[in-house]
C-alpha cells in the first residue's frame, strides 16, 4: 500500500509565524532610497539598481550580519560582473550568453566555494549585466560602484539608526526557561505524593523532556544576543547582562537534564506504594524547596512590600537518608544522585 504523498505544512505557506520589527522595514526603506540618490549622483547612467538592491539587502537584524552580507553581496557583484563583461565582450550579448553567463557562475562560485548567498548573487549579477547593460568595462566597473555604495550605505543605516540589540528577547526566553523548570520540578514533586496513573505518569515525563528544546531556545536567543552585540556601538552597557545570562544558562543546563531523569527513573520505576514512603516524601518536599530555589534565582517570584528583597533559599542542604527502603531502593537511590547534583547545581559555592 502506497502512501500519500504530503508535503510539510511549513512549505506551503510564504508567512512568517511572527511579525518582525517595523523598525527593519523603515530602515531598509530609509537605506534604499538613500542608496539610489547617493548612487545616482556619484555614477551616471543607468537607474542604480545594483545599489538599491544591495542596500535592502545588507540591512539585517544585527550589524555583524549586515557586514556578512555586505561582503557577500560586494564579491558576488565583482565576479558576477566580471563573468558577465568577459562573455559579452568575447561573444556579444544574445539570450544563449545569459544562460551560459549564469551557468559558469555558478561552476565559478562552486570551484571557489564561495556561501550559497555569494553564489547566488554571483549568478544574478552576471544575468542582469548582460540583460539590462552593455557588456563593457565601463557599465561593469559602475555596476560594482553601485553595489559597494548600497552596501556602506545599509551599514550605516543599520549602524545609525537604532542599532539592533537582541538582549531583551534572550531574557525573555531564559525566563521561560526558569519558569519551565520550576514548574516540572513541582510537578515531579505532587507526582511522588499522589497516587499516579499510568497515562499521567506519560504526560508528566513528555512535559519534562519538553525541557530541552525551551533550553535550546534560551541558547539560541542568547548567541543571538551576543551576535546583535557584535560590531554595535550600543553593546558597551548590554554586555555584562548578556554575560550573566550565559553563566546563569551554563548553570541550569545541567538541572535541566538532572530534572528529566529523575522524571524517567519515576516513569520506569513507579509503583503506587511509593507514596507511603518515608524517604520518597523527604525526596518530594526537597523538590519543592529546589522549585522555590529555581525561581528565587530566576527572580521570577514579584516582591511585595512585606517580602524581603533578599530571600534565604529553601534548599540549604542536601537531604540524607541513612536507612533506605528495601522496596524502593533502586528509585530512591537514583533520584538522591540527581537530587544531589540538584542541589550542588543550586548552591551558593556554584553561582
Amino acid at each position: 500500500m502506497r502512501l500519500p504523498l504530503r508535503l510539510p505544512r511549513e512549505s506551503l505557506t510564504f508567512r512568517s509565524p511572527r511579525r518582525g520589527p517595523f523598525l527593519q522595514v523603515a530602515k531598509s526603506a530609509v537605506a534604499m532610497v538613500a542608496a539610489w540618490i547617493v548612487a545616482d549622483v556619484l555614477v551616471p547612467g543607468p537607474p542604480p539598481i545594483f545599489a538599491a538592491i544591495a542596500a535592502v539587502l545588507v540591512v539585517q537584524p544585527s550589524i555583524n550580519q549586515s557586514f556578512t552580507r555586505a561582503v557577500e553581496r560586494s564579491v558576488g557583484v565583482i565576479v558576477g560582473v566580471l563573468i558577465a563583461s568577459a562573455l559579452g565582450i568575447a561573444l556579444g550579448s544574445p539570450t544563449w550568453v545569459i544562460l551560459l553567463a549564469a551557468a559558469v557562475s555558478l561552476v565559478v562560485a562552486w570551484a571557489l566555494r564561495m556561501s550559497p548567498g555569494t553564489t547566488n548573487q554571483v549568478a544574478i549579477s552576471s544575468v542582469l549585466v548582460l540583460a539590462l547593460g552593455t557588456a563593457t568595462p565601463n557599465y561593469a566597473l559602475d555596476r560594482v560602484l553601485e553595489t559597494i555604495i548600497g552596501a556602506a550605505i545599509g551599514i550605516v543605516v543599520n549602524t545609525v539608526l537604532v542599532p539592533p540589540v537582541l538582549v531583551p528577547p534572550a531574557r525573555e526566553k531564559l525566563n521561560v526557561l526558569g519558569r519551565e523548570l520550576a514548574a516540572a520540578l513541582e510537578r515531579l514533586a505532587d507526582a511522588l505524593e499522589a497516587p499516579q496513573s499510568r497515562q499521567s505518569l506519560e504526560g508528566l515525563l513528555l512535559e519534562a523532556r519538553l525541557l530541552r528544546p525551551v533550553r535550546d531556545a534560551a541558547a539560541d536567543a542568547i548567541s543571538d544576543g551576543a551576535d546583535s552585540l557584535s560590531l554595535n556601538p550600543r553593546s558597551s552597557r548590554h554586555r555584562a547582562d548578556l554575560a550573566d545570562m550565559q553563566a546563569q544558562l551554563d548553570r541550569f543546563t545541567p538541572v535541566v537534564t538532572q530534572t528529566i531523569g529523575m522524571t524517567r527513573a519515576v516513569y520506569d520505576g513507579y509503583s503506587s506504594t511509593i507514596v507511603d514512603d518515608p524517604s520518597v516524601r523527604a525526596i518530594a518536599e526537597q523538590l519543592h524547596r529546589a522549585a522555590h530555589d529555581v525561581r528565587l534565582r530566576f527572580a521570577l517570584d514579584p516582591v511585595t512590600p512585606q517580602q524581603p528583597h533578599e530571600e534565604e533559599p529553601a534548599l540549604t542542604r542536601p537531604l540524607e537518608i541513612r536507612t533506605p527502603s528495601t522496596e524502593h531502593w533502586v528509585l530512591v537511590g537514583s533520584l538522591l544522585m540527581d537530587l544531589h547534583r540538584i542541589h550542588e547545581s543550586l548552591s551558593d559555592e556554584a553561582a
